[in-house]
């Protein structure tokens, strides 16, 4: 599906998930292989104490490496996010984001290490960081990575 760019952005800040945890896709590169997104604290996403609630924090990085690599694999490949974890260095607070990158040598990597058909489960860090730039959360994820049958 080769929607234009500006209409991926519109649809995932449309996603109900995202939506209603204020999260919003701040920029997408045409390649896929970049992507920032934003969280502002308001009332639908703070917890008990006044700092962005961990959830919401998680759930902006979600989808984003799977898909990316989705999209610079094509498809030929499996991917599926396998596990994810967050530390929580410092509260949330104002807008936070997250950024997202996919270098050459990842990509190469990822290509040469399933390019028998054997899985691969790379391992990719983002950082939330706030409007001070400090590091409020590192999420880790492990995604599942392998080529399809026939296409090997």
């Amino acid at each position: 599906m080769n929607l234009p760019i500006w209409l991926i952005k519109l649809l995932f800040n449309l996603w109900p998930p995202f939506l209603g945890a204020g999260i919003r896709v701040h920029k997408l590169s045409p390649d896929f292989r970049q992507a920032e997104v934003r969280l502002k604290l308001g009332l639908g996403n703070r917890n008990y104490v006044g700092t962005h609630f961990g959830g919401s924090l998680y759930a902006m990085t979600d989808p984003f490496y799977m898909l990316m690599l989705l999209r610079q694999l094509g498809g030929d490949y499996y991917v599926w996010d396998k596990t994810g974890s967050i530390d929580y260095l410092k509260p949330g607070r104002g807008t936070v984001r997250a950024l997202f990158d996919l270098s050459d040598q990842q990509l190469a990597d990822i290509r040469e290490r399933t390019a028998d058909g054997e899985k691969h489960l790379p391992e990719m860090t983002v950082e939330i960081r706030d409007a001070d730039d400090e590091v409020v959360a590192l999420v880790h994820k492990t995604l599942y990575v392998r080529k399809k049958p026939g296409r090997r």
